[in-house]
């Protein structure tokens, strides 16, 4: 996939150090660009609302374990725009300095844990899991210990020198994240796009949201995905996390985002950007 505002010279934040998914999905988009690496999500998101990067590549959804709340938080509070996405196969990989036998303890990512929990029980059920900041950190500290084993890429085997004790060991082979870049600069349509909004319904009331559905149903609007998440107002008060086909410049979905007013007492265009490309591991 190529965003094709994205040029030569730009510098993109992203979470790091090298070697992480992150770092993967940002080498998709097949361009020539500085990488700027933070330690953890937030400093990835303030690199961009401070104008140290031009853009920022975030993780927002995995196919297992479902939405990054950072990230979905961050496109609420902050006057950011998805700009791209980019769909990442995700491969773990168990490396190490040292043998199976050796194994103590296992650093990654909490996602990563989350999505290896059967391997890890069926072949360390006496080790200690530790949760680090990104899972090429956690290639990083093992390097310097054999009792140590890290859930991370192969990429990151080969750039902390670290041996593949097991391969593809995630509990389902149908991984993937979903990443976004985040920036400012709303992308012109390409006739194959995607459209992203927040939505806070104003009033409680039986069929509010088959109304609201329906405003996109009946203009033949697909919808990609509807998520509710807490709005953090009080308990049992949500917003609606909805992804559509087409770009918010589109007659169709100017006229439904307009036909739901009456029914939201907020909506945010949160990003019109081309679709991603699921590529192949």
């Amino acid at each position: 996939m190529r965003i094709h505002w994205i040029v030569w010279g730009m510098i993109i934040g992203l979470l790091g150090p090298q070697g992480t998914y992150s770092q993967k999905a940002a080498n998709q988009l097949d361009i020539h660009a500085r990488l700027k690496y933070f330690d953890d999500l937030e400093d990835v998101i303030g690199s961009v609302l401070a104008g140290d990067v031009d853009c920022s590549i975030l993780p927002i959804e995995n196919s297992l374990e479902g939405s990054i709340g950072i990230t979905l938080d961050a496109l609420k509070e902050h006057d950011i725009t998805i700009t791209g996405e980019i769909i990442v196969p995700i491969r773990h990989c168990l490396l190490s300095k040292g043998h199976m036998e050796d194994v103590k303890i296992i650093l990654s990512h909490p996602q990563g844990l989350a999505q290896c929990r059967r391997f890890i029980r069926t072949h360390f059920k006496n080790a200690r899991t530790q949760t680090t900041g990104s899972t090429s950190h956690a290639a990083k500290l093992t390097s310097e210990f054999p009792e140590m084993a890290a859930i991370a890429s192969r990429e990151s085997a080969l750039h902390y020198g670290l041996d593949i004790l097991a391969d593809d060991i995630q509990d389902h082979k149908e991984n993937y994240t979903r990443f976004v870049v985040l920036g400012k600069q709303m992308p012109e349509p390409t006739g194959h796009d995607k459209t992203s909004i927040i939505i806070h319904l104003g009033q409680d009331r039986p069929g509010v949201l088959y109304d609201l559905l329906g405003e996109f149903a009946s203009r033949n609007i697909n919808l990609t995905k509807i998520e509710s998440r807490p709005s953090k107002l009080g308990l049992g008060d949500y917003l609606f996390y909805i992804d559509m086909e087409g770009h918010q410049s589109d007659t169709r979905l100017k006229d439904a985002l307009k036909g739901i007013e009456n029914l939201a007492d907020q909506i945010k265009v949160i990003g019109s950007y081309p679709m991603g490309i699921r590529k192949i591991a």
